[in-house]
């Protein structure tokens, strides 16, 4: 007779569930992050300093004096002057980005102040067609820098785009020379602009106004150019750095003028502006 029995192996089909959506991993160091831990800081992984994209409205709630500003020029919208389609419309395109991004456009342009400090600002929003500058993303430009030369104060452009939106065509790239003028009568007239690139700035924006500023400045680690590094790489046939085209990178060649946390963003224009209007 046996003193005892043998324990069965209890098994169950049923896995652990771990809710969705609260963990990220970082693109910078590919560790697992507690998704509120990364929000309360401001979207920084807080073991790399690796800065996730933040959107527009966000940002403005950031460098915007008790995150209040005023909008403008916030009714104007694209259309589609070539009807344009590939695998779908242009038309259904720009609406759902709309209902993605809960924007109207790629761009938002606001004055505010900053630190006590009148601005106007312009800020792109990624998730919007991937930032792409369009015919309605290069008037708003535009025209904000017509309201800082009105107005005699310093306009700031926050950019993260992909560059210009092949759905306009020509009427796309014809927003480069057109935002690039608007630039120019800035500095004829003596009017401070700083620009300020975040991950990713390439293409047609790169090509103008986010690197026409007095002051440029980037976010750490952000991916800066005007074509993409495998285009870069097979075009010339050489291997490339492995921080190419990087803000740290472009530093260090000159590129741009400072490499700035996106926590010292507000203070470090306020301190610009301090020091230069």
């Amino acid at each position: 007779m046996a003193w005892f029995k043998k324990t069965k192996e209890i098994r169950s089909d049923k896995k652990s569930k771990i809710p969705e959506g609260l963990w990220v991993k970082c693109d910078g160091c590919k560790e697992i992050v507690y998704k509120k831990e990364i929000e309360k800081n401001l979207k920084i992984c807080p073991k790399c300093n690796y800065h996730f994209r933040i959107g527009a409205r966000e940002r403005l709630k950031l460098l915007a004096d008790d995150g209040v500003f005023a909008e403008m020029d916030e009714n104007l919208v694209s259309i589609d002057p070539l009807h344009f389609k590939d695998t779908v419309s242009y038309k259904d395109r720009l609406k759902e980005s709309r209902k993605k991004s809960g924007l109207k456009e790629a761009v938002i342009s606001v004055d505010t102040t900053i630190k006590g400090y009148p601005a106007s600002i312009i800020v792109m929003d990624f998730s919007f067609m991937g930032g792409s500058m369009g015919s309605v993303v290069g008037e708003k430009v535009s025209r904000a820098a017509e309201r800082a030369i009105e107005k005699k104060q310093p306009l700031v452009a926050v950019s993260s785009s992909g560059g210009a939106r092949m759905q306009e065509g020509i009427f796309s790239l014809m927003q480069m020379a057109k935002v690039s003028a608007a630039i120019g009568r800035l500095k004829e007239i003596g009017i401070l602009y700083v620009s300020v690139m975040c991950d990713p700035t390439f293409g047609g924006v790169t090509a103008s106004f986010a690197t026409l500023g007095d002051i440029i400045i980037a976010e750490p680690k952000s991916l800066i150019g005007f074509a993409g590094p495998r285009v870069v790489e097979q075009t010339i046939k050489q291997p490339l750095p492995d921080d190419f085209q990087r803000s740290d990178f472009l530093l260090e060649h000159g590129m741009i003028d400072m490499v700035v946390d996106r926590k010292n963003l507000k203070e470090t224009l306020a301190r610009i502006f301090e020091l230069l209007l």
